[in-house]
């Protein structure tokens, strides 16, 4: 199950704006509460690993980390993602929550901004519910919207990594189109462009960046399963045998749980001490 989403601070030398969108998502299928709240936290250094808990925000690598809450960075002068309004118009936004003002680091700080990517099931396709339970779809015309409340061909999209330029995907249409940005008309340095799916061919316009949340991604995920199964007390294993453990006994237990055999060395502990009290 999908847990409620939220988001984290940003470094330190630069506060963002955040939102708590819990009530929004509730268990991340896009329907709860229209809720909201903007909180400032704490945040961390540049240039730091992101850090493997509920609300760090990292960089899609492969179509298969594309789950959960994600935003679509689009290639824009002006550093912005695509959103959806309620009426489910959708537009570019400007982005605010970066480092040193660099898209790759964005982070969402508008629930509007904020996608919810699954996995249509038996397929290969995605689909992109948005913050009001609608999903995003593409017309014959290359017209975007988020109206929808079912999955049909419209609302379905191929994530497809760009050959030449890491973190970054192709999103295709059913149609084989693309969805890229058609440049703004004004000539304001702030201008935003308009979003589209109607891309013929593959271009700097097309390459979208994916943001996630980290507890989604397959790897970081798998990593921190793992380092939950490796942290245990002492106290616990000395529990579990029923005495006090030998520190070799307590380093044998605990590179039992890394390596996968941790009841086996139970058992042999158990057994020994079986052994011992009544030689």
């Amino acid at each position: 199950m999908v847990k409620p989403l939220t988001f984290k601070g940003d470094k330190k030398t630069k506060k963002r704006k955040r939102l708590d969108v819990e009530d929004k998502f509730g268990d991340g299928d896009g329907e709860g509460s229209t809720s909201t709240g903007k909180e400032v936290a704490a945040s961390k250094p540049p240039g730091a690993d992101a850090p493997v808990d509920d609300d760090s925000w990292v960089t899609a690598e492969a179509s298969g980390d594309v789950i959960g809450p994600i935003i679509f960075v689009l290639p824009s002068d002006t550093p912005s993602c695509m959103a959806c309004d309620s009426t489910g118009k959708v537009f570019a936004s400007a982005l605010e929550n970066m480092i040193e003002n660099d898209p790759s680091t964005a982070e969402p700080h508008d629930v509007r901004q904020v996608w919810v990517a699954n996995k249509v099931f038996g397929t290969e396709t995605y689909t992109f519910k948005g913050h009001h339970g609608k999903y995003l779809s593409c017309d014959k015309y290359g017209i975007l919207s988020a109206t929808t409340e079912a999955v049909s061909p419209l609302e379905s999209f191929n994530c497809i990594p760009t050959a030449d330029t890491p973190g970054t995907f192709q999103i295709q249409t059913f149609r084989d189109t693309f969805l890229t940005i058609k440049p703004p008309t004004s000539s304001k340095s702030t201008a935003l462009p308009e979003t589209r799916g109607d891309g013929e061919a593959i271009t700097f316009n097309t390459t979208l960046r994916i943001r996630m949340q980290a507890r989604f991604k397959p790897k970081l995920k798998a990593s921190k399963e793992e380092k939950a199964r490796e942290k245990i007390s002492r106290k616990e294993l000395e529990e579990a045998v029923g005495r006090r453990l030998e520190d070799d006994e307590v380093r044998r237990l605990k590179k039992a749980r890394r390596e996968g055999d941790y009841h086996e060395q139970l058992l042999l502990i158990k057994v020994k001490n079986k052994h011992d009290k009544y030689s």
